[in-house]
């Protein structure tokens, strides 16, 4: 009878047992580390496993250490030059020092967000239009270190910053369309200027070349008039002589017509 009577106290003892028992296995994960706090105080950072805490007395908080991607809002921003634009970003940072992230910060995700937009929208004031368009990767180094120093007392590391897209007023793109075209117009008539410039000169040495042989020019005289006469032309063409054209030339420079004998 004692034995039966006893039965309901052990029980209730091992249901006191299993309870405490539970409050005080802890299971933390490869990727987290649980920072522990006794009657108050910060013990440490441990994990990852299985470890036992003293119930009632310690309390542990988990802290993630994978690689956070935190979305920065669009952003509205005005650039040195005094262009309005809407920019939006993206960080990727990690938490290196568990007991920082937990101690010296309230909420280190609301708070690194926080710093990124602003953080954005300065850097973004001290450039030009055109530096955040072609030079967009020291734009994003100057992001990184900024920030990166920032939440380094949060025991955290900052270790990509990129701008994702910069979206610009409609003015504005029809002015830098402008521009693009302008561009293209001028590279288009200096290529042409080259090209007439190259054509000249290789004329120049042509007709240089023919000078020293008068026969040469008149057999481009002759090419010249087969090519003119093509096949299913009506056009008839009689070849002059060159001779001929230069001595009527002569005497009508000397002043006097050609007599009828010549």
């Amino acid at each position: 009878m004692g034995f039966i009577e006893s039965l309901p106290i052990l029980g209730f003892v091992a249901f006191v047992a299993l309870w405490f028992l539970r409050l005080a296995i802890r299971i933390v994960q490869e990727y987290e580390r649980g920072v522990i706090f006794r009657l108050g105080r910060v013990v440490g950072a441990k994990g990852p496993g299985l470890f036992l805490l003293i119930p009632f007395i310690d309390k542990m908080v988990k802290v993630d250490l994978r690689t956070v991607t935190l979305d920065v809002p669009s952003q509205e921003a005005i650039t040195r030059d005094n262009v309005t634009v809407r920019i939006n970003a993206v960080v990727y940072f990690r938490v290196l020092d568990p007991v920082a992230a937990v101690v010296n910060i309230e909420n280190y995700l609301i708070a690194t967000s926080q710093i990124a937009q602003t953080t954005l929208r300065n850097v973004i004031g001290q450039v030009e239009l055109d530096e955040l368009l072609a030079e967009r990767e020291q734009v994003n180094e100057q992001l990184q270190a900024i920030i990166d120093e920032a939440t380094e007392p949060w025991g955290i590391k900052v270790s990509i910053v990129e701008v994702k897209d910069v979206e610009l007023p409609e003015v504005m793109k029809r002015a830098m369309a402008r521009q693009a075209e302008a561009e293209r117009e001028k590279r288009a008539k200096l290529i042409h200027a080259e090209g007439e410039l190259q054509a000249a000169a290789e004329l120049s040495e042509a007709a240089e070349t023919m000078s020293q042989a008068p026969g040469a020019l008149q057999l481009r005289y002759l090419q010249t008039l087969t090519e003119i006469a093509a096949e299913h032309n009506s056009t008839i063409v009689f070849p002059l002589p060159i001779d001929m054209v230069t001595a009527f030339m002569e005497r009508i420079a000397e002043g006097s017509p050609p007599s009828r004998e010549r």
